[in-house]
Order: structure tokens, then sequence, then C-alpha cells
């Protein structure tokens, strides 16, 4: 699968944003790197390559018809704040974590009981929230290797998620429906699990994977019909 949509991804100067968008840009989507730091922004972008831009959030947000947050945990409100007058109507997809140095391998949930739900109140109705990439290693996805990890998808809104797990599938991971949007303090958790892990039994960035044969939704109706 090609993409062909504009893509902003909001601290895309970051590991994982970097790597998102170098994989997203291969994948034929327009991306335009959102940062604080415009000189850091645009040596990242010429280091990608791709016709990656550069852009400040807001301009990024704006740009764009969907939308990839993957600021620290620190810089999320701040961040969505920033962007919210420039999502209306559009996705964002929320890759927070809450995780909280130093003890990062220890699971910290807000009291909305996760970053995505946060990210949705911060933002208001007009933007639609799927969360999603929280247990795939940043450094290994900066790679073209294929990973084999699994990247659970969540929200309320199906075709919203759908798109998600597309885009996902479209840049060489498995994405695959996680239910609703609360779902998503599953997967913020488990990453503190997976630190914990690569440090335990010293291993190069620990994903998941699910078992099972797995039939997509979309093929179920149609099999279905």
């Amino acid at each position: 699968m090609t993409l062909s949509q504009t893509i902003a991804v909001i601290g895309g100067t970051g590991k994982l944003g970097a790597a998102l968008a170098r994989r997203l840009s291969r994948a034929g989507a327009t991306v335009t790197l959102g940062s604080r730091d415009p000189d850091r922004a645009r040596a990242t972008a010429a280091e990608l390559g791709h016709g990656v831009k550069a852009a400040s959030y807001a301009e990024a947000a704006a740009g764009a018809e969907l939308v990839i947050v993957t600021v620290p945990f620190a810089a999320q409100e701040g961040a969505l704040r920033e962007i919210a007058p420039h999502v209306a109507g559009k996705v964002v997809v929320d890759t927070t974590v809450p995780l909280v140095p130093p003890k990062v391998m220890r699971v910290s949930l807000p009291e909305e009981g996760s970053a995505a739900v946060r990210a949705a109140r911060l933002l208001g109705e007009g933007a639609t929230v799927v969360s999603g990439f929280h247990n795939v290693a940043a450094h290994k996805l900066a790679t073209d290797e294929d990973i084999g990890c699994d990247v659970l998808i969540f929200g309320d809104d199906k075709a919203a998620r759908e798109q998600v797990v597309a885009l996902a599938n479209a840049i060489g991971l498995r994405g695959i429906h996680g239910g609703a949007l609360v779902n998503s303090a599953a997967a913020e958790a488990l990453t503190s699990i997976l630190i914990f892990l690569n440090k335990t039994y010293q291993v190069d960035g620990a994903g998941i994977r699910i078992t099972g044969t797995l039939i997509d939704p979309a093929t179920q109706a149609v099999l279905a019909a």
C-alpha cells in the first residue's frame, strides 16, 4: 500500500517521531516535522530526505490531513494545546506513553486513565483521537528491517481507527484494532513492562506479537455477505 496523505509528525525530531517520519515518507506520504527548534527540524528533515519538510507545531498541524503526536509525556499538554486550533475535523494519532523518569520501568498512568484519553480531553470534540505505536522500539523503526512487531491501535471512531491500522501496515508493521480509546491504557502501561524486559533480559527493543490467526474485519464482512 502506498500512502498519499499529508501527515504532520509533532515532535518529529525525537527518536520515535523521526523514525515514523522516515517510514511514512518512504511509503509515499508527504511529511512535515513539527518542532519548536527550527534549526534542528530542518537538519532532521534534510537527513531524512524523501521530501520531508520542517515547520512549527502549529504550521505542521494546520497543513496536514492527519497529525501524529510523538512528544514525551511531560510535553504532551503543551504540544496538544498548541495544535488544538488546527486539528478540527482531523484524525490525531497520539503515541504518548506516560513515563515518569527516573522510574520508567513502573506503570504511571495519569488520572484520566490513559494519555490518549487525556489527549482527547485536551483537544476537544473537534478532533478524532486515535492512539498507537506505543510498543515499537524507535531505533528499530528507524531502519529498513522487518521488525516483526504488532501495533495495537485504539479509538472510539472505527473508521479513523481503520485508517491508522492501514497506515501501520503501510510502513511495515502489523496494525491491529485494540478497541475503544480507553483501552489504550493497556498498551501505554505495557511500555514500562517492555523497558523492564529490555533491561532484565538484555533485549534489544522488545515488542509484542499477537498469536493466533487474525481475520481482518473487512475480510469477515466480505465472507459474511
